[in-house]
């Protein structure tokens, strides 16, 4: 599993959150709905999403996310990507950050192959963070899982009294690199046939 920094970029709010305790989680009902889904990696009714009911994090289900290079794949398969606008919706006081991102799926690369999936993360209106890259390297067949984290007290919140939408664009690209495409395979996948969560969000939460 590589580690790697998650920020969030918001433009300055007025209303500056304060800092609760690890254990200060609003009680209410917290949802998250995909406003938008684009993109080849998640055509339409492809994605899922459910909050966990201690309102710790929320899940992401995609169920038709796969790159593939080689014998049998179209040239437009070497990267899928997916770009999601989320409304999120707190409880009153209460405004949100990301403090973590887990990713899995399974990869299958030949000898000379290799595979990246990337990540980043804005809130509507804010300029994009810096897109966090994973590598990984053939011969390889396996599952795969990443994680993306920054300290508590480095993330940056969503502006209180400002509603804004959550956006997070993802994607998978493959290369045949030194192997050969004729005559073999590679994939890496971000998908759940199985509808278990294979992306994961950390929520940290302020007063405001």
């Amino acid at each position: 599993m590589i580690s790697t920094l998650l920020a969030l970029v918001v433009a300055l709010s007025v209303n500056a959150p304060t800092v609760t305790a690890a254990d200060d989680v609003p009680v209410g009902r917290v949802t998250v709905d995909v406003v938008t889904a684009n993109g080849s990696g998640c055509p339409a009714g492809t994605t899922e999403v459910a909050v966990a009911d201690d309102n710790s994090e929320f899940i992401l289900i995609h169920r038709s996310y796969v790159a593939r290079v080689g014998v049998g794949a179209d040239p437009t398969d070497i990267r899928k990507n997916c770009q999601l606008s989320l409304d999120v919706r707190v409880p009153g006081g209460f405004t949100f950050g990301i403090v973590r991102a887990d990713y899995s799926g399974r990869i299958n690369l030949a000898a000379g192959a290799q595979a990246w999936q990337s990540a980043n993360y804005y809130f509507q209106g804010s300029a994009s963070t810096a897109r966090r890259v994973h590598q990984f390297n053939g011969p390889m067949r396996d599952e795969w899982a990443t994680t993306d984290t920054t300290d508590p007290g480095s993330v940056v919140f969503a502006p209180c009294g400002d509603h804004r939408y959550l956006n997070i664009n993802t994607a998978l690209r493959v290369s045949a690199g030194t192997s050969n495409p004729q005559v073999t395979s590679s994939w890496i996948s971000m998908d759940s046939p199985d509808r278990n969560p294979n992306n994961r969000y950390r929520f940290i939460w302020k007063r405001c």
